[in-house]
């Protein structure tokens, strides 16, 4: 016997697959095309505070908010850091808060710049992160609580750990001007060794 109820529940049921499918098809390409801002990141202090929600989005770029303050994700090998080789510290956008050095970042293929460990753990911290239907631990910065990125254990020794980060949370700071920008403490990092 054939039951009318059943086609149409069958019909409702793909029409409603296809068009979560579209809807969602449709905000990735929304949120790609707001990611593809060619703003010059704004320049940052030590002595910057986290502000709120309406200073940040005039001090920052759109993609330089979305990534920090919604979570958002910039794309890879179209960001400004992914292929950078130079000597210096990646400091919060937000804060200018040193977090990361050119010394233990490393080649990951990934498209975003990848760093072995913080330039100190307190700095920054973990927090579960379960968006697009998976488990990743999420990288915040400490003192302006941006988002930066997440951490992966597919790293290279000694940590094993990948901190693939967002060059749009970053600001990187050359070792040559680091106590010009009053990060002085950071130069013998660079210093040529002995």
């Amino acid at each position: 016997m054939n039951y009318p109820f059943k086609r149409s529940t069958r019909a409702a049921l793909w029409l409603g697959i296809f068009g979560s499918a579209t809807a969602f098809a449709l905000l990735s390409l929304h949120h790609m095309s707001a990611q593809t801002e060619t703003d010059k990141p704004m320049a940052t202090t030590k002595n910057d505070a986290a502000l709120d929600s309406a200073d940040l989005r005039k001090r920052l770029t759109p993609e330089q908010y979305n990534v920090t303050k919604e979570n958002g994700t910039e794309p890879a090998f179209r960001n400004e850091y992914w292929d950078n080789h130079r000597a210096g510290i990646y400091v919060d956008v937000i804060s200018g808060e040193p977090l990361f050095s050119s010394l233990d970042k490393f080649e990951s293929g990934t498209g975003w710049p990848s760093f072995t460990k913080p330039i100190a753990e307190s700095r920054v911290f973990e927090k579960v992160d379960t968006s697009f239907g998976m488990e990743r631990g999420e990288i915040r910065s400490r003192k302006s609580d941006a988002h930066l990125g997440h951490i992966f254990d597919d790293g290279p020794a000694p940590s094993g750990k990948r901190y693939c980060m967002n060059s749009a949370a970053l600001r990187f700071v050359p070792a040559e001007k680091l106590e010009e920008e009053g990060y002085g403490e950071y130069r013998p990092l660079f210093a040529p060794k002995k």
